[in-house]
């Protein structure tokens, strides 16, 4: 991994509000502490914890999933990856694998079988990641209407 200090996982909580506002603003250009605020307080009843990724105490990067409750039909069996921010210094290092990877396993124990996540059509880094981790194109169908 490019000569990286030891990279640590661990369960995200609230106390990484700071630090995943700011990852997510340096990514997306806005900052958005309100939402993620909200978003951290939800994720302890999302059946299975989302994950940080630390180097030197820091956290470089995320990961927030959560399993299906039968949601429109959708089975127990399924989950979702949410969102997957890394520091772009961090980024091409392998972290968002050890993420992906550690929350597939923790999927896993708990009988989930299908990940889904949703990727913009042109975000081309994002795609070729999902791609690497093993995803295709699913049965899924996204649907949408401009209000």
């Amino acid at each position: 991994m490019d000569s990286l200090e030891p990279v640590k996982l661990r369960v995200l909580t609230l106390k990484d509000l700071d630090a995943v506002t700011e990852i997510d603003e340096l990514l997306l250009g806005t900052r958005r502490r309100a939402y993620w605020e909200a978003r951290l307080e939800r994720i302890e009843t999302s059946g299975v914890p989302s994950l940080s990724a630390e180097v030197d105490g820091e956290v470089i990067g995320f990961i927030l999933g959560s399993a299906s409750g039968w949601e429109y039909g959708i089975p127990e069996s399924v989950a979702w990856i949410d969102t997957l921010g890394v520091r772009k210094e961090y980024q091409k290092k392998g972290i968002a694998r050890l993420l992906f990877q550690e929350m597939s396993s923790m999927f896993k124990k708990v009988g989930i079988e299908t990940i889904y996540v949703f990727v913009n059509w042109r975000d081309w880094d994002l795609l070729q990641f999902f791609d690497k981790m093993g995803f295709k194109r699913g049965d899924m169908v996204n649907l949408e209407v401009k209000i």
